[in-house]
């Protein structure tokens, strides 16, 4: 029987995917966490043939539960599962450790073929990740300003896109308020914008939700 763990803090979401997955894998047991401390948890009791992670969820760091599960889990097999844009996430979460990133947006047939080849061990890279790959290398250099943000960096402006103020940055990262308002300049430099007006007019020229 195969075990499999679904991260993601909407229920309709989950509930859906569980019943993709039943369907794929009738013998099967399916565990459901709404946030990263749950899903720790049910990963330190359980051994998972497959887990289904969520990117943007409340008081949780996905990307630094990602890191988690590469440092502590190695065999765990992770598709990233979101509605943020690929073609800025998906790397970024590959390179952390997952098997594959999947669009919410996808179609069902796409969804089915990310989920089987992750279970079945192999990664699963979109044809649009691909092309955006092949064009990268073309260039001979990444032209993308975002990828040039560390972890914690594209974590942060990730909620300032998100209407998020310094404040609650603070409180869900737990950190200080001025150290949220230090990596927030370094975002501004590195992007090249003075404002969040204009760092939102970039994320939108990169599609970055």
């Amino acid at each position: 029987m195969k075990k499999f763990l679904l991260i993601d803090d909407h229920v309709v979401v989950r509930s859906g995917i569980k019943l993709l997955l039943l369907n794929l894998y009738k013998d099967s047991e399916i565990s459901e966490a709404k946030d990263g401390d749950t899903a720790i948890a049910f990963v330190k009791e359980n051994h998972y043939d497959f887990v289904m992670l969520d990117v943007q969820m409340p008081n949780t760091d996905s990307f630094a539960l990602m890191e988690y599960f590469k440092a502590n889990y190695p065999l765990l097999k992770v598709l990233v599962f979101s509605m943020n844009s690929e073609n800025i996430y998906a790397l970024r979460y590959i390179r952390a450790g997952a098997m594959g990133f999947i669009s919410k947006d996808a179609p069902l047939d796409e969804i089915k073929i990310a989920i089987e080849q992750v279970i079945n061990g192999k990664k699963y890279i979109s044809e649009e990740m691909l092309f955006v790959l092949a064009e990268g290398a073309s260039q001979g250099a990444d032209s993308n300003p975002f990828n040039t943000l560390s972890a914690r960096e594209f974590e942060i402006v990730s909620m300032l896109l998100n209407g998020k103020t310094i404040s609650l940055i603070a409180v869900e990262l737990n950190l200080g308020i001025s150290t949220v308002g230090t990596h927030k300049g370094r975002i501004f430099s590195k992007l090249k914008v003075t404002n969040l007006l204009e760092l939102k007019e970039l994320s939108n020229t990169y599609n970055l939700k």
